[in-house]
C-alpha cells in the first residue's frame, strides 16, 4: 500500500510547475526517497529523458530575472541552484552585454532623479548593489544621469 505518489510522479509534479535544477529537485525529494541511490538513479533517468535540464533552468532564470537584477545576482542564484560553471560562463557574455541598459532601467524605475547629496547617492548605490549590479556599472549609471 502506497501512502502517496511515487518518487517519479512527485518529481514530475514539481517539474510540471517550473524548471528545477538537479540539486533543487534532489533536496525536495530526499525525504520521500527510500535510498539515496534510488533517488540518484531516478534523477539520472529524468535527465536522460529530457525532463530535467540544467540548460532550461539557466534560460528560465535569466529570462525571469534579467529585467530586475544584475549579472552578479543572477550568477549567484544559478550557483545556488547547483548549475554547472560551464553553463553559467556561457550565459555571462549575454548578461554583461545588456547590464548597463538594465541597470539604467532599474534605476529609472526606482529613483529617476539624480542624487543631490552623498547620503542619497549612497542609498542609490546600495540599492543597485543589492540588485546585483557591478560597481563600475552603477558608477556609469549615476554619472550618465548628471549630464
Amino acid at each position: 500500500m502506497s501512502s502517496g505518489p511515487n518518487l517519479r510522479d512527485r518529481a514530475l509534479s514539481y517539474l510540471a510547475r517550473r524548471e528545477h535544477s538537479r540539486l533543487e529537485l534532489e533536496k525536495k525529494l530526499i525525504p520521500y526517497a527510500p535510498t539515496a541511490e534510488e533517488l540518484s538513479l531516478m534523477l539520472d533517468s529524468l535527465e536522460h529523458c529530457g525532463f530535467l535540464s540544467a540548460k532550461r533552468v539557466v534560460e528560465q532564470v535569466v529570462h525571469i530575472r534579467r529585467n530586475r537584477f544584475g549579472s552578479h545576482r543572477i550568477v549567484y542564484e544559478l550557483r545556488q541552484k547547483g548549475i554547472d560553471e560551464e553553463l553559467i560562463l556561457a550565459v555571462l557574455p549575454h548578461l554583461n552585454k545588456t547590464e548597463l541598459e538594465v541597470a539604467t532601467t532599474v534605476w529609472q524605475k526606482k529613483f529617476g532623479i539624480v542624487p543631490v547629496n552623498r547620503t542619497e547617492r549612497a542609498k542609490q548605490i546600495r540599492f543597485l548593489v543589492g540588485r546585483g549590479f557591478a560597481t563600475e556599472i552603477i558608477t556609469q549609471v549615476l554619472d550618465s544621469q548628471k549630464e
